[in-house]
């Protein structure tokens, strides 16, 4: 019986009794193929039968391993035309390995290509970096802080679009001021000339101002302030108080602010402006005022505990009532007529000089480790008041003050010569206006010109505020009719005895500017039956200038920060 080939197949995976049986499907190698040159040159053995398997087509490019096995000549006395390469000889190669140059036009090109690779990969790591250093243009700092020209309160001097603190629009005429009090040369440090007309004062509309939209229920106004009644035509900031339902309001009014955007520390700031209506109606209130970043004029509970405060000292001047067990005397009589006689119905300085380690406080720290009293106190540049009714002509009047807490017994001020100047007496005079258990006024009040009302000439008039924060040589001075129309001096609000309290310095919080035209008859009598609207006062600058040895404008200074503490 003939082998079977050792390859495996379905067929010798049957049983042997199947295999005989079995049908045979046509394997690859049955095929015939003439592809090998020789039938007896295959792989494939014939088989013991005599039937040999056809050739296949790799059988045409199979080699053996053996080279004798394909003619090759494999005798080591065979030699190659190739084999003086695969066995030097020193002797027989040495007068080939001597002598020779290296200056060959090829190797020329080698080096060549080496050096053009060394210097490339030198100037991109060392060279580039080296000249840009030297060649680029740094941008300048335009004399401050940092690029861009940013000052040391993080805020820019000047930037395109007439953005900048001072406007662009300010006469360079303006740029420098005599102060009032002491006739020094100072420095503009912040203008608006109110040129460009149609601006708004939306949120986010202005880098520096900012309108509210509320009613400013602390002094229980008439109007409802809205943002819409604010905008900028004919080269003046024009604020309108109309006869116009808002908020289930009558009126409509409006109040701006530089809060948190633009603070000043000291200085002088003056505004030119037209009175709304007239000289001989009563009832409008419009102002131009300060007050200290730490409170937002409208927002009562950022003003609880901190208007109209200005003191650093732990004492019973901090506490409500400025009482303690029904003590001192002089702070429950002889106060406000109105309530009783009580002389305070303040909660308490809210970041008073007793505030306790690790309670909240915006800081700073004095040497002995207590905090440094903080409050947001006011100081107005005008409030057009009360008209005097007999006279001739007849004349309306501004009330220029500053407002003040904790009080004096009968809210009463030390006015001696030394502390309350007034130039001109017959153009001011001192307000018999004191105060009543909210707040502290030293007040007075000044003539104005009849023609400078928006129904009578339409003159514009400078109203100003100068002052000098703190306690050595600090005082505050008032500007009417571009002339000083009064001063106080810090020790006017020294010490009092009487109800225990201690000095209270000339504000020293960073300072924002208010604008805001509306009524209430917590501040007189308001004539609706005569008053004329819509009625307008008109801005046509607001400017504030610093002494160039102690400039200070911003809302968060290191010594007084505010920042911190609003957003927290």
């Amino acid at each position: 019986m003939s082998r079977l080939p050792s390859s495996p197949s379905s067929i010798n995976l049957l049983a042997p009794s199947e295999k005989s049986n079995a049908i045979q499907p046509p394997a690859l190698r049955s095929s015939a193929s003439n592809a090998s040159l020789r039938t007896t040159d295959s792989r494939y053995a014939a088989l013991s039968d005599g039937n040999p398997i056809p050739s296949s087509i790799s059988d045409k490019f199979a080699m053996s391993p053996d080279p004798a096995a394909w003619g090759g000549n494999v005798s080591p006395n065979n030699r190659e035309p190739d084999d003086d390469l695969h066995n030097p000889d020193p002797r027989r190669d040495r007068k080939h390995d001597q002598g020779g140059s290296i200056l060959t036009t090829r190797g020329i090109v080698n080096l060549g290509c080496l050096a053009i690779l060394f210097c490339g990969i030198t100037m991109l790591f060392a060279g580039y970096p080296i000249l840009s250093h030297f060649l680029t243009h740094h941008q300048s700092t335009s004399g401050g802080f940092n690029f861009g020209g940013i000052n040391a309160t993080g805020q820019i001097a000047a930037m395109p679009g007439n953005w900048g603190l001072i406007d662009l629009d300010t006469p360079k005429e303006a740029y420098e001021k005599t102060d009032y009090v002491n006739g020094k040369s100072w420095e503009l440090v912040f203008s608006d000339e109110f040129n460009v007309d149609g601006r708004t004062f939306y949120p986010g509309d202005d880098p520096y101002w900012e309108a509210v939209d509320l009613h400013y229920w602390q002094t229980n106004n008439i109007e409802w302030y809205d943002p819409a009644a604010i905008t900028t035509r004919n080269g003046s900031l024009e604020v309108t108080l109309s006869q116009k339902e808002s908020h289930e309001r009558n009126f409509t009014g409006g109040m701006m602010s530089t809060w948190n955007k633009f603070c000043f520390t000291g200085g002088l700031i003056e505004t030119s402006v037209v009175l709304p209506g007239i000289n001989n109606i009563l009832g409008l209130w419009p102002a131009i005022w300060t007050m200290g970043n730490l409170g937002r004029a409208g927002y009562g509970a950022s003003l609880d505990g901190m208007w109209p405060y200005t003191y650093d000292a732990c004492d019973v001047g901090t506490v409500a009532n400025q009482t303690m067990n029904g003590l001192p005397l002089a702070a429950t009589e002889n106060g406000d007529p109105t309530n009783n006689g009580v002389l305070s119905f303040l909660p308490g300085q809210r970041l008073s000089r007793c505030t306790c380690t690790g309670e909240s406080h915006p800081g700073p720290v004095h040497s002995d480790g207590t905090y440094v009293g903080r409050a947001a106190p006011e100081i107005d540049i005008f409030e057009a008041t009360d008209i005097q009714i007999s006279g001739d002509p007849i004349t309306g009047q501004v009330s220029q003050s500053g407002q003040w807490a904790p009080f004096n017994a009968e809210y009463e001020w030390l006015n001696t010569t030394a502390n309350l100047i007034i130039p001109n007496e017959t153009s001011t005079y001192l307000n018999p206006y004191q105060g009543a258990v909210y707040q502290q006024a030293t007040s007075s009040l000044t003539y104005t010109n009849p023609e400078a009302y928006e129904l009578s000439g339409n003159v514009y008039a400078t109203y100003g505020m100068q002052y000098q924060p703190g306690f050595d040589k600090a005082y505050i001075a008032w500007i009417a009719n571009g002339q000083l129309a009064w001063q106080l001096n810090q020790p006017g609000m020294d010490a009092d005895a009487a109800v225990e309290i201690s000095a209270r310095p000339v504000p020293q919080e960073p300072m924002y500017i208010l604008v805001n035209l509306g009524m209430s008859r917590n501040f007189g009598f308001v004539d609706l039956e005569h008053l004329t609207f819509p009625a307008t006062m008109k801005v046509d600058w607001i400017r504030v200038y610093q002494s160039p040895d102690s400039k200070n404008v911003g809302c968060d200074p290191i010594d007084f920060p505010t920042a911190a503490y609003i957003n927290q």
